[in-house]
């Protein structure tokens, strides 16, 4: 690969302007958000919102209407919430203080009522998971079941339906997992999934699409709703199939429980038994016997009452010694599942040499533990090998306490989970999330497959040829842990062109203090001797742009050296915009990957630069910025070379700004009348692409600059016009325009003496699309032109 980022000076003065840089930007703050609501650093999104709560309760301003203090007591409390309940914003505020957030945030809270109500619905129930976008994701891909709530806290037949989702989810722990989605938090996620009521009730299961709840929403309705997506089964046992059913399951180390049904005694429900078929599919059979058809069966095995019985791979089912063998009184399915959990085999232990060898060529999911450790590795997690199967990842588990010399050469010092991805011992990673089964599923299947690897002293980027991007992170931080399957996801897109790995700074803090790692995630990429920090929010799309504009820049840092020279002495005909910003700054940091966007967009019409005022507060200071983000735009032909036009819309996104932008250029498409329709574009060999337009449509004036940029884009190969409908009405009613803009392709088609009136639609108003699609069916029509005049000659 080429070098994608200009190589000067030596990486020592690089780290040294990066530590400058970061100690002139920490900040601190009178009051400690995670102070004001009483939690850690490390509490998850559900702690804090549990702590909010309380305090909502305690200090609203509704009750304690006789403290005149009481409202702004609760605004601090209310923005301290708001702040830590998002990602993006937790990160800038974790590492600028309150100066890198938008001032505006946590003004606005609702009624006491509310919060006691309607906030947090479900963050009590341990049976019930509520997911966030992230989690989501990860949840429903994890390969259990899963019926989730989606739910909007002010609607009343979602409080309705809130007990009986808490039975529900009682009876069904252990089977399949219950979630709950809070679409008022989780518009994007909701508005993704179609979901246009509350509640609506989803099942998700690996292979089928999601079905939807619609019956009466009874306990015993989503019980029956939910055993029809249990795949496994129960298997009748009797004197035909008894002994082959037993051996075959025995053979693949597979043992069976097994319910007798005799005339005295309880005997499990038929539902029972099923639920226990899927809380132990692939784990162990399930069947059961009728003792009363099958007497001499079960007089052979000693059965003379309706019992439970669970016989471990190659027991001996008609021998006297029963060792291994458990029976069970109970009826209840989950204390049947715990116990026949309890008694299945632990995951393979593996030692220092069965490690090595195992990790060179297969995938592992692998437990460090340090002696037993019942409180870390519980007995559901004997689950995973099954779910892990299908993805071709085995899964074990290593003693510490026994073999420590190889636990520290990895720098595991504590009970954790590591995915090898199959290219030796020092090819993996860590998991950092939650402890439980689908957690582990879905951060074993991403990891595997993706090429994020944990680094360390051994392992730490120096000067290698190729770019390293490093998260910096602390395991207790969840925008942390919030970032890190994102980091996997674009690892994929870009293997080969750009190395992923983190470190762990409460492990390594050496190597963090060396480059002044002072919040996390604080995410860098070197590149030899250049070191660039990644400012933008928690998703791979986003950090695979900042890799983009690093391979190929579309932002010029213009500093107090080459702003003069290119700006101030631009060509008349170059058009500049310039983002005047701080590293600090709050709405600086939303609008840079939207302004990467944007220049990208503009590339060869429009020069995109930036200028740090917190690095060149002289330069700023010289051009009078007196707040930021403060975006100007220097434009072409102009005696003045200190004239600018400053943007003052309300939408900084790189659509809205590259419209703007894109107005100040000189107009490239022409303006039709009747007889320069009929004589340049019905009857002319060019091909022509149309905006038929109202001066009074605001959707036509948002559209073009877009036009413009369109026009720009085809010069040379496709002519571009605009009809005034409101002038011309006429034309725009032979063309059958109903709706404006329209926009409009007359291709020039050899086997025609004049173009139909009509066109044909382009159905999209964004430049690329349009681009792509003209271009795609000029280049078809020209191809049949060609071959119409070869079949003349």
């Amino acid at each position: 690969m080429d070098p994608f980022i200009a190589r000067t000076g030596n990486l020592r003065s690089a780290v040294l302007c990066f530590i400058i840089f970061s100690w002139a930007v920490l900040v601190c703050t009178d009051e400690d958000y995670y102070g004001l609501l009483g939690v850690s650093r490390a509490s998850s999104s559900r702690e804090i919102r549990q702590a909010f709560k309380k305090l909502a309760l305690k200090l609203h301003p509704d009750k304690n209407q006789n403290d005149p203090s009481a409202h702004d007591k609760f605004l601090k409390i209310n923005r301290a919430y708001e702040v830590l309940k998002d990602e993006d914003l937790r990160k800038k505020y974790d590492k600028y203080g309150e100066k890198g957030l938008d001032e505006s945030q946590g003004g606005h809270y609702e009624s006491w009522s509310f919060y006691r109500y309607d906030f947090g619905i479900y963050d009590d129930d341990p049976e019930i998971f509520t997911l966030d976008k992230t989690e989501f994701e990860g949840a429903v891909s994890s390969g259990e079941v899963w019926f989730v709530n989606f739910y909007s806290p002010g609607c009343s037949h979602c409080h309705d339906l809130a007990p009986t989702w808490r039975e529900f989810a009682k009876e069904m722990d252990g089977l399949i997992r219950i979630g709950a989605v809070n679409c008022r938090d989780e518009r994007m996620l909701c508005r993704s999934r179609g979901i246009n009521s509350y509640p609506s009730l989803y099942i998700f299961k690996a292979g089928m699409n999601p079905a939807k709840y619609f019956g009466d929403r009874s306990r015993e309705n989503l019980v029956n709703f939910a055993m029809k997506y249990v795949s496994s089964g129960v298997t009748e046992l009797w004197a035909g199939n008894f002994k082959s059913s037993i051996e075959n399951s025995f053979a693949s180390g597979v043992g069976w429980l097994i319910t007798f049904c005799a005339d005295s005694g309880d005997c499990l429900s038929s539902q029972t038994r099923l639920k226990l078929a899927g809380m132990l599919d692939g784990l162990v059979s399930v069947g059961w016997m009728d003792c009363s058809t099958q007497a001499d069966l079960c007089d052979n095995l000693e059965i003379t009452t309706s019992t439970t019985v669970y016989f471990p791979p190659g027991a001996n089912l008609t021998n006297k010694d029963k060792s291994g063998v458990l029976y069970f009184n109970s009826l209840d399915a989950r204390e049947i599942y715990r116990e026949v959990m309890d008694h299945l085999p632990d995951l393979e232990m593996l030692s220092p040499e069965s490690l090595k060898d195992r990790l060179t060529y297969n995938r592992w999911l692998i437990f460090f533990t340090f002696g037993h450790d019942r409180d870390f590795f519980l007995p559901e997690f004997k689950k995973l090998s099954v779910l892990l199967r299908g993805d071709d990842v085995q899964v074990g588990r290593f003693d510490c306490q026994s073999h420590p010399s190889t636990c520290s050469s990895l720098y595991i010092h504590k009970p954790c989970v590591a995915a090898f991805k199959g290219k030796g011992i020092s090819d993996f990673e860590i998991h950092h999330g939650k402890t439980n089964v689908y957690e582990f599923v879905t951060f074993a299947k991403d990891s595997v497959n993706s090429h994020v690897i944990t680094l360390g002293p051994k392992n730490f980027p120096g000067n290698e040829r190729e770019p390293w991007l490093v998260d910096f992170f602390a395991p207790w931080c969840p925008p942390c842990r919030a970032l890190l399957p994102e980091l996997r996801k674009a690892s994929k897109r870009v293997f080969g062109h750009v190395r992923f790995g983190t470190l762990d700074c409460t492990i390594h803090e050496g190597l963090c203090n060396m480059h002044n790692i002072r919040a996390y995630p604080t995410t860098v990429v070197f590149n030899q001797s250049d070191i660039h920090e990644y400012e933008g929010h928690h998703n791979a799309e986003q950090i695979l742009e900042f890799i983009e504009d690093l391979r190929n820049p579309s932002v010029v840092a213009l500093t107090p050296a080459n702003f003069k020279e290119l700006v101030k002495e631009r060509s008349r005909d170059e058009i500049w915009m310039v983002d005047y910003y701080a590293p600090w700054c709050g709405p600086c940091q939303a609008l840079m990957p939207e302004w990467k966007r944007m220049a990208r967009h503009l590339n060869g019409l429009i020069n995109v630069g930036s200028v740090d005022c917190q690095r060149y507060s002289s330069l700023c200071g010289k051009e009078y910025v007196q707040a930021y983000p403060e975006i100007r735009l220097y434009p072409a032909n102009r005696d003045n070379p200190n004239f600018y036009h400053t943007y003052n819309g309300w939408q900084r996104d790189s659509y809205s700004l590259k419209s703007w932008a894109l107005s100040f250029m000189p107009k490239m498409a022409t303006e039709l009348t009747p007889e320069s329709f009929n004589e340049k574009v019905l009857k002319s060999k060019d091909h022509w692409i149309l905006d038929f337009y109202a001066p009074w449509c605001g959707p036509c004036r948002s559209f073009a600059p877009e036009f413009e940029y369109v026009a720009r884009l085809l010069k040379g190969k496709v002519k571009a016009g605009k009809v005034d409908c409101q002038a011309f009405g006429h034309i725009c009613q032979s063309a059958g325009i109903r709706a404006y803009p329209t926009v409009k392709l007359y291709p020039y088609k050899a086997s025609e003496k004049k173009k139909n009136v009509e066109g044909e639609h382009v159905d999209s108003r964004e430049a690329k699309e349009i681009l792509q699609m003209v271009t795609g069916r000029v280049g078809f029509i020209e191809e049949q032109n060609k071959k119409s005049q070869k079949d003349e000659l």
